[in-house]
């Protein structure tokens, strides 16, 4: 038996990481509708146990996990930490003594509680005393009944609103006016304003490096030369490869010996995050965590096939969010990119397997299980090694956030 699972991030009205919502299923193909409510919440438990750490999913953010009634009543809450998780009542269960009951247990507990998909009735008014969120699907509820829900809330001032289905950047800012806390949908990984950015010397340099590691044979002198005309990149090269992540036994001195004992693979890595990370600055966290993991992912798919050379994956995984990064369409980056043209057609015409690998890492992130099983099957990728890779991509780009934040 394998265990699926998915994130999506939850934001602050300053575009930080508040949470991530934990997306489980009972598998690709047996996805919901298909699954039973209370399956799935009893399979992700199992799974926060036996499969992986939430640790591993959720760093020091909460993760909000939907409860069913029956799931509620077994006390399946109590088995996870209540500083970890937002115990998230699903919009299927019906107001009433039972659940208001379950409601004030768990408010007693410390538990964090949240309205999913909220729909407004004069009922829900019990409940308020012990709901610290209220989720409100944007799409769908009109501004006069989240002006209802407003009032209504006047004598709570404890509840924050979370707007769901938040898709583009115009929707964030209304929901913003509107008085929402949290955001929840993908509207950060898509360009906000259309328009051109000019690249610093530094991003150049960076480039540059890019262009010349993208080699069949790379000239380590010429890169060593780029280094050493950049001090601060220097600088954050010996950084990175004396961190933690490698675990060497001696300390390296020297861009040469960097250069040398990094190999040819990982110099890549190191220079498609930072490349990343610096025309990212003025973006959520989260955007670049989510590059990151994308790159992990994409390198893991091709590990399992032999279609594509694992550090060309890592590469289109890192760039498939650069026009979300540089607020502009893919192709206006691509042009300014010395990338392989198997990436740029990956990429801007979104055809070939990278491509795919693409569209199925964006399943994952939707947790559209029932996609991502045709893509999968299209790829002929094993199956049951899909999850584990995923759930290292995960992990691995956690490593990453650290490692840059003790470059910065």
């Amino acid at each position: 038996m394998y265990f699926y699972a998915a994130r999506q991030p939850i934001l602050d009205k300053n575009k930080q990481l508040f949470g991530y919502e934990l997306l489980f299923r009972d598998g690709l193909v047996n996805a919901f509708p298909n699954i039973d409510g209370d399956e799935a919440t009893s399979k992700m438990i199992e799974g926060s146990q036996f499969s992986f750490g939430l640790d591993d999913f959720l760093g020091d953010k909460p993760g909000f996990i939907n409860f069913t009634l029956e799931t509620l009543v077994k006390k399946y809450p109590s088995m996870l930490p209540r500083e970890q998780i937002v115990v998230e009542v699903l919009e299927t269960i019906q107001p009433g003594k039972r659940l208001l009951a379950e409601c004030q247990e768990l408010k007693e507990q410390g538990y964090t509680l949240a309205l999913d998909d909220y729909v407004h009735r004069n009922v829900w008014r019990h409940f308020y005393p012990y709901v610290d969120i209220i989720k409100i699907d944007v799409r769908t509820t009109s501004d006069e009944t989240i002006d209802e829900i407003k009032q209504a809330l006047t004598d709570f001032p404890h509840i924050k609103l979370l707007a769901e289905k938040v898709e583009t950047n115009e929707a964030f800012q209304h929901a913003l006016k509107q008085g929402f806390d949290y955001f929840q949908g993908f509207f950060f990984s898509k360009p906000e304003i259309l328009q051109t950015r000019a690249l610093s010397p530094a991003q150049l340099a960076l480039a540059e490096l890019l262009y010349e590691t993208s080699k069949a044979e790379i000239d380590l002198v010429k890169i060593t030369e780029v280094f050493k005309r950049d001090v601060t990149l220097s600088y954050k090269l010996l950084r990175y490869s004396n961190s933690a992540i490698f675990r060497r036994r001696a300390e390296i001195e020297t861009i040469k010996h960097a250069l040398v004992v990094l190999g040819q693979a990982e110099l890549k890595k190191f220079l498609s995050l930072l490349f990343t990370a610096q025309i990212s600055t003025d973006k959520p966290a989260e955007l670049l965590r989510m590059a990151m993991t994308r790159a992990c992912f994409a390198e893991g798919l091709a590990a399992l096939s032999s279609n594509v050379p694992q550090d060309k994956a890592y590469l289109t995984g890192m760039m498939s969010l650069m026009d979300a990064i540089l607020d502009e369409p893919i192709q206006s980056v691509m042009e300014k990119l010395p990338l392989a043209a198997e990436i740029k057609v990956a990429l801007v015409e979104r055809s070939g397997v990278l491509a795919t690998y693409i569209r199925l890492i964006e399943c994952y992130e939707n947790a559209d299980w029932e996609q991502a099983t045709q893509l999968i099957n299209t790829l002929k990728l094993p199956a049951n090694k899909i999850p584990d890779a995923y759930h290292h991509a995960v992990q691995w780009a956690n490593e990453q956030m650290k490692a840059l934040g003790e470059l910065a």
